[in-house]
């Protein structure tokens, strides 16, 4: 975790920025309770899922903690409420239905959920996100709904094993944020970055990076 901290932290002042201005959000899917207890207690708060059955079993398990849960993954109609019910943030909000039953579902006790629009920014098929051209008008869309507050973008690029070529996504998604802040929003998220890019990420602005493999090892994806 520690070794984690620290190259963020490089990769901060090699961009000439503050390292306190990158959060690291560690992605536990498919880690254990444990895993997840271990992690906490070297200091890390803010966690990340992608299944829901999953991540509602650790919730379970680890209610003792004081942790912030981030949701991920690809939204279907019929998780938003789950979703809507347990997690403080969400990163994969990629179309206006999902987006308005989440600001439905979310129980009035709870403050706003905070949301970020995944952006396909490198146009694969494979990929869950609204397409470039389409971010403004979903972004204004979601910024206007109750019980949610829009807090910028997420994107999953392409891979690449070249800086260049790992920055140029990321690039093209601070520009998008900037261009809809300049149109009245006020987005402070750049949600970008995994374990083999986010030195790339954080040069180009990611305030927060997705960080798994490089915090609890390679994954065992055979029960999913």
């Amino acid at each position: 975790m520690q070794a984690v901290r620290d190259a963020i932290a490089a990769a901060a002042v090699q961009a000439g920025r503050d390292e306190s201005e990158v959060i690291l959000l560690a992605v536990s899917k498919t880690f254990t309770p444990g895993a997840l207890r271990e992690a906490y207690q070297a200091g890390q708060r803010r966690f990340a899922e992608s299944y829901m059955q999953e991540a509602l079993e650790k919730m379970a398990a680890l209610r003792d903690l004081a942790i912030e849960w981030h949701y991920i993954g690809p939204i279907q109609s019929n998780k938003t409420r789950a979703i809507a019910d347990n997690f403080s943030w969400v990163h994969s909000v990629d179309r206006l239905k999902v987006a308005e039953r989440l600001s439905e579902q979310r129980p009035a006790h709870l403050p706003a959920l905070q949301v970020c629009v995944q952006v396909n920014i490198s146009m694969e098929a494979s990929k869950s996100g609204v397409a470039p051209d389409e971010a403004d008008e979903l972004a204004h869309a979601v910024a206007k709904l109750p019980n949610l507050k829009l807090r910028g973008l997420m994107a999953v690029p392409a891979p690449s094993d070249k800086i260049v070529a790992q920055r140029l996504p990321f690039a093209q998604l601070r520009k998008l944020r900037d261009q809809l802040n300049q149109q009245g929003l006020q987005l402070d998220t750049l949600s970008m970055g995994m374990s083999h890019d986010f030195t790339a990420a954080i040069a180009e602005g990611a305030n927060m990076v997705r960080i798994g493999t490089a915090i609890f090892g390679a994954r065992n994806y055979g029960e999913q």
